[in-house]
Parts: C-alpha cells; sequence; structure tokens
C-alpha cells in the first residue's frame, strides 16, 4: 500500500522593495535578513511590478503587532499602502459576504496581511490560471520572484562543475558553500553539524539507512505513521540481523508519547546503538509528533533521526532546541524551487560512524585499481555527495531559505485561521436528502486555535477525508478526484505513501495484518471492498480564504442531488437514477 495515482561574480544587490524588509549581507547572520542576487536589468522589472501591487517600506514598524512574540519582532515589514484582500466586484456577492463573515470570526487573519501581498505579487499565477492548489503537502508552489532571480543570475554567471580548481568551480564551490552556511542557519544548527546535499528528503533518509551500522545486536524504532522512504530503511536493518520494532499509530495518527516512551526503554541499545527514526509531521494525518521524546530518545542511547520534510514548510525548527543527529528535508517542499535538491543536516559526528557501502565519484582522493584500496576524500560532507552535487541550483535554495524565513512567523496564524474555518465548514455540510454528513474528517484536527503571530500549532493544516453518499458508504475517491478537476482544483487522493498512517485512519490495520508476499494494491482493494485512501487537502505558503472557500463550494455540490447525480454520470456514463 503505498501512494495510489495518486572569478567574475554577479554581485549580491538589494532586493528590499520586492520583500519589503532589511538587507544583511553577513552570511554569518541569521538568514531572516533577506538577500537575493539579480542583475541590474533586473532591477526595474521588479520595482515596476511592486509599484502595481501594494508598497511596502523597507524601515522596522514603529512597534510590532499586538500580541508579537519578541523573537521576530525585527522580521516585520512596516505596510506604507495596503487594502486588505476582497474579492473583486466582478466576483460573485456570496464570495464577498463569506469573506466578510470569516474575518468577523477570524480576525487575527488581518495580521497576516503580508501574505495577501505576497499571493499578488509571487502567486498571481493562481489566479490568473483559477487553479485551486491545496496539495503544498505534495509540492509547495513557487514564487515567481524567485525563479526570476536565479534565471537572472545564470545568465550572468559562469559557474562550473565544483570538482576542480578553475574561476567557474571556485564560484560554484563558493555558492555551495554559502548555500551550507544558510541552512545551518535557518535551522538554527549549533556548532557540529554540516550539510550534504541530495537530490531529496527520501535520499538523504536512504543515504542513513544503507551507512547506519546496523547489527544483529541493535535495532530500528520508528513509528507506523510515517512516510515509506522511512519505512525503507528497515530493510537495511533487516538484512544486517537488526530487529524492527514500530510504535503504533492513533486512530488519527501519531504515537501517543508515553507509548512512544514506553516501546523505546523496552528496546533500548545494550552493547551497540539503535537508530530511532522520528516522522515530525505526518503526510496524511496531520499530526505533530512532540519533538521532545528526541532528547528521551538520545538519554537511552539511541541516534535519532528526524524526518522533517513534512515538517520544515510551515514549522520554526531548531537545532540547538532539538539536537537530533540527523534531519532530513526536500526544498521543493517548502518553497517551490528548486525541485531535485534536499539535504541530510547532521552532527558531523554521526557522519563518522556510518559505513558507506561504496564509493563514487567525488567522495574520494585516491582509488587503486586494479586493486582494492581506496582513501576517502578529506572533507567530511563530501564523503556523502556522490558525483556532482546539483551546483547550478543552490544559489536558488539559499535565496529560497531568505526568502521563507521573512513569511515563516506569519504562516503558523494565517494557516490556523483557514484549516478551522474549513474543517468547520465541511463538517457542516449535510447532504439535501438525508440529512447525513457529505464528509468524514479522518486526520488529526487541532486541538487549539492560534491567536497571534510567532505561535506553533500542535498540528499542521492538512485535512484527509472522505466523501460520502446519502446512505454513509464511502463515494470513490477516483470519483471526487474528477470532479475536482472539473473545478480546477489540484488536491490528492490516495494513501500519500504512508501506507501506517493510512491504515489507521481508515481503520484497516487487521486487514493490513493479513497481507501476503507479491499482493498488489488491487488484491488489498478487493479485501478492503473499497478503493484506498484518502481526499488530501494541504494548504501552505500561497493559501487565502478564496482557496479554502472554493473547497467549501466544490464539496457543497456533492451535497446536492441533482449536481451530484449529474456529475456521476458524465463520469461513468451510466443512466441518471442507477448509479447512487
Amino acid at each position: 500500500m503505498g501512494n495510489k495515482h495518486s572569478s567574475s561574480v554577479v554581485p549580491h544587490q538589494s532586493c528590499e522593495q520586492r520583500v519589503g524588509v532589511n538587507i544583511n549581507h553577513n552570511h554569518s547572520a541569521p538568514v531572516s535578513h533577506i538577500s537575493l542576487r539579480y542583475h541590474k536589468s533586473q532591477s526595474s522589472l521588479l520595482k515596476s511590478k511592486i509599484s502595481s501591487h501594494d508598497t511596502l517600506s523597507c524601515e522596522k514598524p514603529s512597534a510590532p503587532p499586538h500580541n508579537h512574540n519578541p523573537n521576530v519582532t525585527h522580521l516585520y515589514p512596516t505596510l506604507t499602502t495596503y487594502t486588505p484582500l476582497t474579492p473583486s466586484i466582478s466576483r460573485q456577492d456570496a464570495e464577498a459576504r463569506a469573506y466578510s463573515a470569516f474575518l468577523k470570526s477570524f480576525p487575527e487573519y488581518q495580521s497576516t496581511w503580508i501574505l495577501d501581498t505576497l499571493r499578488r505579487t509571487d502567486f498571481a499565477r493562481l489566479d490568473r490560471t483559477g487553479e485551486t492548489y491545496v496539495d503544498y503537502m505534495g509540492g509547495a508552489q513557487y514564487p515567481e520572484s524567485l525563479v526570476r532571480v536565479h534565471s537572472a543570475f545564470l545568465t550572468e554567471a559562469v559557474m562550473g562543475n565544483t570538482h576542480s580548481v578553475s574561476n567557474s568551480s571556485k564560484l560554484s564551490s563558493r555558492y555551495a558553500d554559502e548555500a551550507r552556511d544558510t541552512v545551518l542557519s535557518f535551522f538554527r544548527a549549533p556548532p557540529g553539524y554540516t550539510v550534504v546535499f541530495t537530490a531529496n528528503a527520501t535520499a538523504a533518509l536512504k543515504l542513513v539507512g544503507e551507512a547506519y551500522p546496523f547489527k544483529s545486536n541493535n535495532g530500528y524504532i520508528l513509528g507506523a505513521d510515517s512516510h515509506n522512504s522511512v519505512h525503507g530503511i528497515r530493510e537495511y536493518a533487516l538484512r544486517r540481523g537488526a530487529e524492527v520494532h514500530y510504535i503504533p499509530s492513533t486512530s488519527t495518527g501519531g504515537f501517543v508519547l508515553s507509548t512512544a516512551k514506553d516501546i523505546l526503554s523496552q528496546h533500548r541499545p545494550q552493547n551497540a546503538s539503535s537508530l530511532f527514526a522520528l516522522t515530525g509531521l505526518s503526510n496524511i494525518s496531520n499530526a505533530k509528533n512532540p519533538l521532545s521524546i528526541v532528547g528521551f530518545a538520545s538519554s537511552l542511547g539511541y541516534h535519532t533521526l528526524l524526518d522533517a520534510a513534512a515538517l520544515a514548510p510551515s514549522s520554526v525548527i531548531s537545532l540547538s532546541e532539538t539536537p537530533v543527529d540527523a534531519m532530513v528535508v526536500s526544498f521543493y517542499k517548502m518553497f517551490g524551487y528548486p525541485t531535485g535538491v534536499g539535504a541530510l543536516i547532521v552532527k558531523e559526528s554521526f557522519l563518522e560512524i556510518l559505513e558507506r557501502p561504496w564509493f563514487a565519484g567525488g567522495t574520494v582522493g585516491v582509488v587503486q585499481v586494479p586493486g582494492s584500496i581506496f582513501t576517502r576524500t578529506s572533507v567530511l560532507h563530501e564523503q556523502f555527495e556522490d558525483g556532482t552535487i546539483n551546483f547550478m541550483t543552490l544559489p536558488a535554495v539559499t535565496d529560497g531559505l531568505r526568502f521563507l524565513s521573512v513569511y515563516l512567523p506569519f504562516l503558523p496564524l494565517r494557516l490556523s485561521c483557514l484549516t478551522h474555518y474549513l474543517v468547520t465548514s465541511l463538517s457542516r455540510l449535510r447532504h439535501d436528502s438525508t440529512g447525513t454528513p457529505v464528509v468524514n474528517i479522518l486526520s488529526k484536527l487541532p486541538s487549539r486555535r492560534l491567536k497571534s503571530i510567532g505561535e506553533q500549532g500542535d498540528s499542521g493544516s492538512t485535512i484527509s477525508l472522505i466523501f460520502l453518499s446519502p446512505s454513509g458508504e464511502m463515494i470513490p475517491n477516483s470519483f471526487i478526484e474528477h470532479v475536482a478537476v472539473t473545478w480546477n482544483i489540484s488536491l490528492r487522493t490516495g494513501c500519500m505513501c504512508n501506507p501506517g498512517g493510512a491504515a489507521s485512519l481508515l481503520g484497516i490495520q487487521d486487514q493490513m495484518e493479513q497481507l501476503y508476499p507479491g499482493v498488489t494494491l488491487k488484491d488489498f482493494e478487493r479485501v478492503v471492498g473499497r478503493e484506498l485512501g484518502v481526499v488530501r487537502i494541504s494548504l501552505g505558503l500561497g493559501s487565502n480564504f478564496l482557496d479554502v472557500w472554493k473547497i467549501v463550494m466544490f464539496a457543497s455540490s456533492l451535497a446536492d442531488s441533482r449536481s451530484r447525480q449529474a456529475l456521476w454520470e458524465t463520469w461513468t456514463n451510466v443512466p441518471i437514477g442507477q448509479a447512487m
């Protein structure tokens, strides 16, 4: 059960007018001060774009927002002129009324106005195309300015393979080092950490799995509600004779902290270290696991591995506060561009115990041929970067992290408002013919509503649900996906490469235990008696009220008998009256 369908250097120049914040070019400073590289010819382009929307001042505000977090005061831009986002006159009155009611219920949403400005300047294509994008857990939408800046940079820079000493190679190495420093700064890593660039979070997990010194007297502990790339490490553990133990998932995902501690204690390492993999945020159940368990596991002698691919896009992560041995991320999930670059942020001491099963270009200094002798490169992170790193895109990683650091403090509050509204609105929908619920929300719901900028939520902004027929039976996800496409809505259906989390939400753990070697997804569905998976709606940096309102309207169309039946007929070509 996996996923269904589902030397000449371009100078840094200020981009204050685009992002509206103070600039600091000292790369040892926190990356909350943003600087993006672009050629002078781009300056007028960016200025003209901003002038057509809202104008932002580059000065700090005279006073921070009410109930602000003092740790993020320096991030607040000052608004010179701003008009709150309001549906245009040409849109239906229903939108305007809904938005007005939303603001009355969630007045704190207006504190996140800077993200409305961002929507108009960097995600305008969503409104131009009419596409409602709610698959941020699958991949973030890229800010248009990030792509423009990087494109302009590439037209001026001459970059070469980092495995050389030419001017072009030195330039590439410089930007690679800058990207490493920015990653470490963004995640507030203390001394002793380094960054290994990979293709994505999955590749980073594989690096750890294949090289961890699993033995017959140690083990691998992980949560059932984890991504397949975390589950896959068990294959390396089992082949080396190590034990694998799962922490069970609750019915809404995640785990019970006391249960996790009990299992870690029961299998604590004796004569050799074991590996504990923690999912920071589930990509299907929306459950945030407590990062405090990292310290507990470490105290028992475990090495700790944090899958932060789903957590990092909307949550502040401090490796100073949560000093895991290794953490993995994918940058496209954080800010959309570039794809094909991820990272293993890792303690150097942890890298030193890993036993790589092979070597490759870029990871060695000397290789005896013929023979069996080789010496790995003296630079520790290079020992784990097979071949040539994606050096052309690393400057965009630096810019993307600086970009995200400006808006991240506002994001949890905004997503909290939108998620609460969406959950409440969907839960109230009833079929016109029977009065029964239209949806069944399966994922974890936030236990509290955020009220101020800088707060962090206890869950994410993902809603996993199934749609129900008037009789209470599950409507096929493939039909829901078909209808979503007709509404120009990008959502996702399936098990999201998280079979343990999906089984918990759907209540099919018993059927999961009955699986046999060679079983296919179709076989599994026959046993369960229906399509497997959920409908996932996930919000992110570019989301606004109109996105969630359209989701509610989309779901409402399925509550109307005539509308639903017409859609069903189109999907199945079955005459009306025989479908549902």
